[in-house]
């Protein structure tokens, strides 16, 4: 392992206490090099090993606007660039990160990922304004709902100021339109000052069509793949190190220099690397080596859906080390049972037996036979813990990638949306919020663009038509371009003026502090969990530690449930927790009780599309 990887970018313009300001480019294929700055000389690198280029550049300082010329030729920005101030088409900024990285709050200490309670935003639709500094304003309300880690979808550069982040082409560059390097630094220091952990989404599986200049400087793709983007980057083929080198130094110093916590890795089952070492166990490595190193808690999460253990299994026992990664199954079993829908990967769930095996195996298929993909997919999750995965009700893609970017808050009703916030909190898994959730927002959450390449524009439109046809023969998406489309989206923050969405604000606020203070509702040893499907569409799960027991009933039911069930036994239970009362929006009494004792049998009366959660001690 390249141990010097974790002290200091080396890649792009770096700055230095004692010393001229250097530059470094992998550029394997170049003639001839030369960085052009604004108003100033221009600079000739030096060929080095392995296809690298560098300089010492006296002259330059931050804030500076240069482009790199290849072979006396075409000048492009610099791929390693931290800022593009004017777009991804124009002059990269000069940035120190030795400024950023002074920017910290140096009491965080981060936080254990089994503790993670995540809320996921988009930068650009939280606030009105859709700038870090916004963002930073609302910091107390995110307190105040309970979360502690916010995840934020990717911020490098991307065309124009609407986007959802993954069309991004300049991995470094904190994209201008929200604020830039410095206020993200900024931001994150914030968060920690609130106790919020911060998590990044970074692309490391593609990157976007318009602005992407990575050809022009080496063989950054590879033809040995395809991905749905095209091309695969290139972690295996020849010439691949610089490419590995290039994301390693990415996710290091979105770790090391920004202070970010955490990383959320986009789709890791689209990085084709069939190389000895998998880019993501040499990616877990490093992080590894900089936690020892520095004693911080940086951590990795998953996009997966291959339901393979290997990306989550530690590296000792021959995985890639990943954290945790995102369950999406756990949310295609709720999501089909209470909507009822049934087409594209929802064919494979909508029964009520598929979220059983969810909450008791997080997969539910694990080495089964799956219909949709007409194979036995899926691998055992025995012996996993429960903050290996991180699960929702809703996310960016699950909503976003809907053709009209509906939320579940306009798919079901009251009732139910509260349902399946509390099976969420009492999952033995790593609760995620996506942004608005908490308080049933309304607006959607649409898939928007701003490219400038016309032609682009239009093959995006046509796409979201085509994507659409299997479920509407004349499917009529909104207009990715519009800038309706993209002020649609924006959160409405307007739950103080509804009864309903304030009731459901205070409800998650109640979930969170429960996941919080109640031991058994927190992720963990899974072997004494037992979720079990009763006769009625209801779920009951068990949860034991000790002389401690937790029970929760879930009535997915159109009617109210009434049955003798066997837990807790003779042990009169404490009521934590009953959707249905009116404190939470519901039409019973807050003094009603959802149990009683018959002749020393144990009782559960539920309403309709609810959830009690009870706790008792043998």
């Amino acid at each position: 392992m390249n141990t010097s990887l974790i002290e200091k970018r080396s890649l792009g313009i770096n700055f230095h206490e004692n010393a001229s300001p250097t530059i470094k480019v992998w550029a394997p294929h170049a003639r001839s090099i030369a960085i052009v700055v604004e108003r100033k000389s221009d600079i000739s690198l030096m060929k080095m090993q392995y296809g690298f280029w560098q300089a010492k550049c006296p002259d330059i300082l931050p804030g500076d606007r240069y482009k790199l010329k290849i072979n006396n030729k075409d000048s492009f920005p610099d791929p390693a660039s931290l800022s593009q101030p004017d777009g991804v088409h124009d002059s990269s900024e000069a940035i120190d990160l030795n400024f950023i990285r002074s920017i910290r709050d140096h009491n965080w200490k981060g936080i254990s990922t089994r503790d993670l309670i995540i809320y996921e935003l988009h930068v650009g639709t939280f606030t009105p304004e859709g700038t870090f500094s916004a963002l930073k304003e609302k910091l107390s309300y995110l307190k105040e709902l309970g979360i502690n880690a916010i995840k934020i979808m990717p911020v490098a550069a991307f065309p124009g100021n609407r986007n959802w982040g993954y069309d991004g082409v300049f991995s470094f560059a904190v994209q201008a339109s929200y604020g830039g390097a410095v206020e993200l630094a900024k931001l994150i220091k914030s968060c920690h000052e609130n106790g919020i952990a911060v998590i990044l989404d970074v692309v490391y599986n593609h990157l976007g069509p318009e602005g992407n200049y990575l050809n022009a400087f080496g063989p950054y793709f590879t033809g040995k793949y395809q991905t749905p983007w095209g091309k695969a980057i290139n972690f295996d083929d020849a010439w691949c190190d610089g490419v590995r080198q290039y994301f390693l130094e990415n996710a290091l110093m979105w770790l090391r220099d920004f202070h970010i916590d955490g990383l959320r890795l986009d789709a890791v089952h689209a990085i084709k690397d069939f190389g000895p070492k998998h880019f993501l166990r040499e990616l877990s490595e490093n992080v590894q080596l900089l936690n020892q190193k520095s004693g911080s808690r940086h951590f990795l999460i998953g996009e997966c859906d291959l339901n393979d253990t290997r990306f989550i299994n530690p590296i000792s026992k021959d995985g890639f080390g990943l954290d945790a990664q995102w369950c999406d199954e756990w949310h295609h079993a709720l999501h089909a049972k209470i909507t009822g829908e049934k087409k594209g990967y929802y064919a494979d769930f909508g029964d009520l037996q598929h979220l059983v095996k969810s909450f008791n195996h997080a997969y539910v298929y694990n080495g089964t036979y799956s219909n949709l993909r007409k194979k036995v997919f899926g691998t055992s999750t025995v012996g996993q813990p429960g903050e290996k995965f991180v699960i929702f009700t809703q996310n960016h893609d699950q909503t976003g990638n809907r053709m009209l970017g509906d939320r579940l808050s306009s798919m079901v009703d009251f009732e139910t949306l509260k349902l399946a916030a509390g099976a969420m909190f009492v999952s033995p898994f790593i609760p995620m919020l996506f942004m608005g959730e908490e308080y049933a927002e309304d607006n959607p959450f649409l898939y928007f663009i701003s490219h400038g390449d016309k032609h682009l524009v239009e093959q995006v439109r046509k796409g979201r038509k085509r994507e659409f046809r299997d479920f509407m023969k004349d499917a009529s998406p909104p207009d990715p371009f519009a800038e309706s489309t993209f002020d649609q989206s924006k959160l409405k923050w307007d739950f103080d003026q509804h009864d309903k969405k304030s009731k459901m604000l205070a409800f998650y606020q109640k979930c969170i502090r429960l996941r919080k203070t109640e031991r058994l509702t927190q992720p963990g040893n899974r072997d004494q969990l037992l979720a079990r499907e009763s006769d009625k569409e209801t779920i009951i799960l068990t949860r034991k530690e000790d002389k401690d027991l937790l029970v929760v009933i879930m009535n997915f039911s159109e009617q109210q449930f009434h049955e003798n069930i066997s837990e807790p036994g003779n042990s009169i239970p404490e009521l934590l927790l009953y959707s249905a009362h009116k404190e939470w929006g519901g039409n019973v009494s807050n003094n009603t009780l959802p149990f009683h004792f018959n002749d020393k049998t144990f009782v559960a009366t539920l309403e309709r599309k609810s959830i009690a959660i009870l706790r008792t001690s043998k």
